[in-house]
């Protein structure tokens, strides 16, 4: 079967499950470095995107778009936003 055809099993929800392919392709093209991209806890949003600036002695700093840092997690490339199999996914929190 083609994913297009498992999609249809989810009816008038599949366009909000799954990316639009030239949104795919977008986000297979984006920039992304596993070793410094990564998500931070917040106590409005749960998960923010962050970036490791700098790692030293036992220290990271990370900027994100607000907030403070207290725990980080590691970030699955975009080319995964919406991804149907989860098992597929590198990091799963």
């Amino acid at each position: 079967s083609t994913p297009d055809a498992d999609m249809a099993a989810f009816g008038e929800a599949a366009p909000y499950l799954r990316k639009s392919e030239k949104e795919r392709i977008e986000a297979q093209n984006k920039p992304f470095d596993a070793k410094t991209c990564v998500f931070v806890v917040h106590a409005k949003e749960s998960y923010v995107k962050g970036k490791i600036e700098s790692k030293d002695a036992g220290k990271v700093t990370v900027k994100t778009e607000g907030g403070e840092v207290d725990q980080i997690f590691s970030m699955n490339p975009p080319k995964y936003d919406k991804i149907e199999d989860m098992a597929m996914m590198t990091h799963l929190h």
